[in-house]
């Protein structure tokens, strides 16, 4: 009876003495896998800072901004939002911000960093989007990617979107949001990871004619949060949106021909590394919540690239 005694505490004492390392070993962390691997290379570190008014003017809602000596604050309210806009055109880039967004309720709002050439082309314009989708109370923003050809974003609306939640939240510190746009691809970064990258795959399903920069924050509630489920509710205004640390690096519209597009990899010509592949494509495993070549309510005979 004692022996067996002796047996059960020796048993419970060898158990309680290894359960700490079988948890280590065999229970997974629930923050494990959180954080994307490194990427290898930070193209934003190749590129020089500059202050707001050496690359950007007001577009419009100038009372709805206030700037600094390197960034800028535009903010929404029931009567106005406000935008700026790159002094130059290019044809090809690398363009970045880093950026703090609003938190609490910011439903129906969009706080938005793009490429556009609607005032050249109206009707008719290309456009390069990363678009921060404004959310409810204890919910994630939406990171989307968006790319329109030739009018695709006017009238008849042909997106191509890829949204994307984040591994950090995006109002507690500013974080580096970039495109990188040249004549055979467009490369989405947070933080130097890249998230998306879109090939050219035929001159009908990439944006080739030269684009502005911009920067917004605007009532877009008729789709912004699940499909337009939640409102902008003003009883939460200003919604702020912060920018700083511009870089806006490439050819420009007026530049030679002999102008060579940047890259946002060791390689010249462009690309990326297998590291920053690899990384990209945990990103979409892990982040990823919509992908519009993946989704069958589309008609992807308007949008080939899905499948070529």
């Amino acid at each position: 009876m004692h022996k067996s005694l002796a047996s059960v505490h020796s048993f419970s004492f060898m158990a309680l003495l290894f359960l700490p390392l079988f948890f280590i070993l065999f229970v997974p962390s629930t923050n494990a896998g959180s954080w994307p691997p490194s990427p290898g290379y930070y193209p934003s570190s190749k590129f020089r800072s500059m202050s707001f008014y050496k690359g950007y003017r007001n577009l419009w809602g100038p009372d709805h901004q206030n700037v600094d000596n390197n960034g800028i604050t535009i903010w929404l309210d029931r009567t106005s939002g406000s935008g700026f806009k790159s002094v130059k055109p290019f044809r090809s880039g690398y363009f970045s911000a880093s950026i703090k967004l609003q938190p609490g309720y910011t439903a129906g709002v969009i706080t938005a960093f793009y490429l556009s050439n609607n005032e050249a082309h109206p009707g008719y314009h290309d456009e390069v989007d990363i678009e921060f989708l404004g959310t409810t109370f204890g919910k994630p923003y939406t990171l989307q990617t968006n790319v329109y050809i030739r009018g695709s974003g006017d009238g008849r609306i042909i997106g191509r979107e890829m949204k994307f939640h984040l591994w950090f939240d995006p109002t507690k510190n500013f974080h580096h949001y970039a495109i990188l746009w040249s004549p055979k691809e467009i490369i989405f970064f947070v933080d130097d990871v890249p998230i998306r990258r879109y090939p050219r795959k035929s001159v009908a399903t990439f944006p080739l004619r030269p684009m502005w920069v911009y920067g917004s924050i605007w009532d877009a509630s008729s789709w912004a949060t699940e499909d337009g489920k939640y409102k902008a509710d003003y009883r939460y205004q200003p919604f702020i949106g912060k920018f700083t640390n511009f870089k806006a690096s490439g050819c420009t519209a007026y530049a030679p021909r002999r102008c060579h597009p940047v890259s946002a990899s060791p390689f010249r010509s462009g690309g990326l590394t297998g590291q920053q592949y690899r990384v990209m494509q945990w990103v979409q495993s892990h982040y990823l919540v919509y992908n519009y070549c993946k989704d069958y309510k589309r008609d992807h005979s308007l949008t080939p690239e899905c499948w070529r």
